[in-house]
């Protein structure tokens, strides 16, 4: 499934298995959250568990308690902590539910229950209380935390961009948790691009644009995930155009995140384009050593694994990209650590991680460098190794030796000797000065993240 799904419905659930390994029972905080659950993933679920198990697993859905709520009867009772209010419906791997049968995988009655109409999609395990502040985002965070302190009012609308798992969607949640901290009224809607275009799509086949419109336009804050998925889209661009307009003039926010700055959109109508650039457009940068660092640390505490520093430094400065990365390179440590029941060390995360490193050892060398940042900038590689110093190859070269100090283990003498023999205080030259410019040239910063991107594969 689309990891933006995942990470918003599925990678918050608590799971528990039974003693004897043949149920498993979810706890859900809400009824909303328990209903879609129910109705989109539970077969998917059980289906997955029973692949897993290789034998029958009833799935259970509970919520948690709430004060006040007595905790109702359940077929897997025993099994169920009694901070939980039980929901007994059992699913089986054909996607039937029944909320009276026993567990069991022949298909029983079909649940009728209806899906609630959707509030707000926010997910509040995703606060500025779990986000790790570095150089890389601070910029994004103060901003965010403006907004979600008085919507409506400056930054209006937000336009966060940056490349894929950098905490875009994390900032969001963030703003949307903290407004309805406040004010619990408030309407607010988290969205992904493709489900405003869903939307769209279904209003025009029902017939149904007052609904559609009533929702969109009568929200207190609308966070968008991903609008350069609106490209080529006519009728949705005209109609989240109509709704932009809509939200501002009754000053409602709006925020926005994108994989490119505004003006580096394609395909989106210009009127659009200029609205986004109309507020404030901040960059979310990968983060930097010691935010990496901080991160693996502070994720290693919230799962309450011990994790040595020496081991986060190392990691942190063999996966550079993105914070999904870190956690993926993270948890495979964990796991690692569990299975064999050794201790974390640099020597089991060097094991763990063998394959990401040997990837990227193969594939990131200057050679590789040089030869993507020549592609990219119509420049011919041999231009990299001469003395010719317009500024069409100048600037190239500069750049190709700032992602050699930073995506490769040589040091700047070895850059140096393979830009044509220059002497390391060139490159250090080159590498301090595109460092300063990519933090104040969005333009700049964007076709780095290409580069990076590229050469990360």
């Amino acid at each position: 499934m689309p990891a933006q799904q995942f990470n918003t419905w599925i990678r918050p659930l608590a799971a528990q298995v039974s003693q004897t390994a043949d149920s498993v029972t979810l706890v859900l905080p809400s009824r909303f959250k328990l209903d879609c659950i129910r109705n989109q993933y539970a077969a998917r679920i059980a289906a997955a568990l029973q692949a897993v198990a290789g034998q029958p697993v009833a799935l259970e859905l509970v919520l948690a308690s709430r004060p006040g709520v007595r905790k109702a009867a359940s077929p897997a009772s025993s099994n169920t902590p009694q901070s939980l209010q039980s929901e007994p419906l059992w699913i089986s791997a054909d996607g039937s539910a029944d909320a009276q049968a026993e567990p069991a995988f022949a298909a029983p009655t079909a649940a009728k229950a209806k899906l609630p109409e959707p509030t707000h999609r926010l997910n509040g395990g995703l606060t500025f209380a779990t986000l790790v502040e570095g150089t890389a985002n601070r910029m994004a965070r103060a901003a965010a935390m403006h907004v979600a302190h008085h919507p409506g009012q400056l930054y209006n609308p937000l336009f966060i961009y940056g490349g894929v798992g950098l905490g875009k969607t994390h900032l969001m949640h963030a703003i949307g948790n903290q407004l309805l901290a406040g004010r619990a009224a408030a309407k607010v809607l988290y969205i992904h691009a493709e489900q405003f275009v869903t939307d769209v799509v279904k209003s025009y086949q029902r017939k149904t644009f007052d609904e559609f419109k009533a929702r969109y336009h009568s929200l207190d804050l609308l966070l968008i995930d991903d609008v350069q998925f609106f490209a080529n889209k006519e009728r949705t661009q005209e109609e989240f155009f109509n709704a932009f307009e809509a939200l501002l003039a009754k000053k409602s926010h709006i925020v926005m995140t994108s994989d490119t700055y505004p003006k580096g959109l394609t395909d989106i109508h210009e009127r659009l384009v200029s609205r986004f650039d109309a507020g404030l457009t901040v960059a979310i940068e990968p983060p930097e050593l010691e935010m990496r660092v901080a991160i693996l640390l502070s994720k290693a505490e919230a799962e309450a694994a011990a994790l040595p520093e020496d081991v986060a430094f190392f990691v942190a400065k063999n996966v550079r990209s993105n914070v999904r990365e870190l956690e993926g390179a993270l948890r495979k440590i964990l796991a690692y650590s569990r299975f064999n029941h050794k201790e974390v060390s640099i020597a089991l995360a060097r094991e763990a991680l063998r394959d990401l490193l040997s990837i990227q050892n193969r594939q990131i060398s200057v050679e590789n460098i040089q030869k993507t940042v020549a592609d990219f900038y119509k420049i011919k590689v041999a231009d990299m190794y001469s003395r010719k110093r317009p500024a069409n190859i100048a600037r190239p070269r500069q750049i190709a030796m700032f992602l050699a100090k930073e995506l490769t283990q040589k040091s700047l003498p070895e850059i140096g000797e393979l830009f044509g023999g220059r002497d390391h205080t060139t490159v250090l030259h080159a590498v301090r000065k595109i460092a300063a410019e990519r933090q104040t040239l969005s333009e700049l910063n964007q076709q780095l993240h290409v580069l990076e991107q590229t050469l990360k594969g």
